[in-house]
This record gives structure tokens, C-alpha cells and sequence, in this order.
């Protein structure tokens, strides 16, 4: 196999969910199209990497420079609600299914000593700090119902819980066991949010 090619195949495959197989069908797609998509994608791929960072805030990605994200500088949203999220594909399903009117904070993972990602890999830091300057009153965790996600819930409420007047939820059981916030339908989503539990 041609190097160029088979360096492109393992790129595409170290993508979530994608694999191998899927890898070679992605190149074999892009490298065989006649109508300049693959290069499209290459400058929209550049273009993304230049120009997108994490809000210095919440970690919501966002325009670099443009100081916070739009959930922050919406004044609307400052409501004392703060939902924990592991990515921002979360942050985008919980927007869609308009169950949620607050403020996000991103952590950008799990803690997990499989993959060896420990509090400080994780979007944490500035978390105590911000629920008290923002006035929070409830921090909701819409992270995954596995093993990882109740590990890295009870870290962030171990090192938030002393901050004085805050309360803490969880979504309901329409959050099948190990299911993420991606393969919820909207209804199921609702009925999560508002029957969350208090912790």
C-alpha cells in the first residue's frame, strides 16, 4: 500500500468510532472524489485547528480571541444552575433537546485508570472558583452513567463540596447503565432533566 494513503487510513482510524475499516472507506472516499472534497475538508480541517480553542470559562470550544463562548456571555443563562459535561457533542444534545438553561462547565473527559486520565488531564481547576463568582447554587452532572463518569463525579463534588450553599444533582434513570448523553432520544432526555435526583 502506497505510504501517503496508508498513513492517511491510520489517522482517520484513531477517530471515535471510526476503526480501520471505516478509515479506509473515509480516505478511499476522499482520494477518489472528483469534486474537490477532500481538500475542502483538509482547509476546513486547518481553518478549525487555527481558529477554534477552549473557552478560557466553561471549555466550551469556541472563536480563539473572542474571550468567552456564547453560553458565558449570554447574561440570560446566568441562572445558578451549572450542568458538568464531558464534551461539548454533550453540550449540543442537551442545546437540542432545549431541557437545559443554564451555564456548562466542559471537563473534557473522565477520570479513568484504564486510560490513565487523572484529575489534573480534566477541565477542573477553576471549577470551585467559578461556582462561587457566578453564584451557583446548583451544580446538575449530565455526565455518563458508568463506572468513569460516577468516578468523576464524586471527585468534582469531593473538591466543590465545601463551597457553602450549593446543591447537587444528578440526571433520572431514563439514563440507561452505561449509556451516554448522545443516544437519548429528546423525550427520554427531558423526563432525565427534569426528574434529576438530588445527590
Amino acid at each position: 500500500m502506497n505510504p501517503k494513503i496508508e498513513k492517511l487510513i491510520k489517522l482517520f482510524a484513531k477517530l471515535p468510532r471510526v476503526g480501520t475499516r471505516g478509515g479506509q472507506r473515509i480516505a478511499l472516499c476522499l482520494l477518489q472524489d472528483k469534486t474537490g472534497r477532500g481538500t475542502a475538508l483538509a482547509d476546513a480541517i486547518v481553518e478549525a485547528c487555527e481558529n477554534i480553542a477552549p473557552c478560557p470559562i466553561c471549555g466550551v470550544l469556541t472563536d480563539r480571541g473572542s474571550g468567552s463562548c456564547e453560553f458565558c456571555r449570554d447574561h440570560n443563562r446566568s441562572n445558578g444552575q451549572l450542568c458538568i459535561v464531558r464534551d461539548l457533542s454533550d453540550v449540543w444534545t442537551l442545546e437540542k433537546s432545549s431541557v437545559f438553561h443554564g451555564r456548562y462547565h466542559v471537563i473534557g473527559g473522565l477520570l479513568s485508570g484504564a486510560s490513565g486520565t487523572l484529575p489534573q488531564d480534566l477541565n477542573l481547576l477553576t471549577l470551585p472558583n467559578r461556582i462561587t463568582s457566578e453564584n451557583v447554587t446548583e451544580v446538575i452532572f449530565a455526565l455518563p452513567n458508568t463506572v468513569e463518569g460516577k468516578t468523576t463525579q464524586h471527585y468534582v463534588m469531593s473538591i466543590i463540596g465545601a463551597v457553602p450553599g450549593v446543591s447537587f444533582s444528578e440526571l433520572a434513570s431514563g439514563v440507561p447503565l452505561g449509556g451516554d448523553l448522545d443516544y437519548l432520544d429528546d423525550g427520554t432526555l427531558s423526563l432525565a432533566f427534569g426528574g434529576r435526583k438530588t445527590l
